[in-house]
């Protein structure tokens, strides 16, 4: 019965946290990543040659674009500030992520094996399992895996 206790050992509490911290920053990435998805391929609007843009358009002379709205165009000169900062924004949760990932597998007693913790939701399990090598004589460089 000690066994199956094993994962509520106090000592482990840093580890969960880091862990915890991951997990959080893997999500905030995946939120970031469908934002920018959105930003770059927006959703189709529907044909303005009919209804009250197409009315507009059709009594001021000037067509309209195909999202049913006049086109404003950038300052000569300007560049996608949105873009860019969505990929410094990606970037570093990249690196953030690369740098939380690193410290974990550092805290873990053990490579190539599982350790339980506890996420809250009873026992969950975090380990550092080496990749397979490229060329002999290489440091090995070890994935981290979590199940919860």
């Amino acid at each position: 019965m000690a066994s199956n206790l094993n994962y509520l050992d106090p000592s482990l509490k840093p580890l969960e946290e880091k862990i915890q911290a991951y997990l959080d920053a893997e999500k905030e990435l995946q939120r970031a990543v469908a934002e920018q998805a959105s930003l770059t391929h927006p959703a189709p609007q529907p044909d303005a040659t009919t209804g009250p843009a197409a009315a507009a358009a059709a009594h001021s002379g000037t067509p309209p674009t195909s999202d049913g709205i006049f086109e404003q165009r950038p300052p000569t000169g300007s560049y996608d500030q949105a873009g860019d900062e969505m990929h410094h924004r990606l970037q570093n949760l990249h690196d953030d992520l690369d740098l939380l990932r690193q410290e974990i597998i550092n805290m873990l007693p053990v490579r190539d094996e599982w350790i339980k913790v506890n996420l809250g939701y009873g026992p969950s399990r975090v380990g550092a399992f080496k990749e397979a090598a490229t060329e002999e004589g290489a440091t090995p460089t070890y994935q981290l895996r979590v199940v919860f």
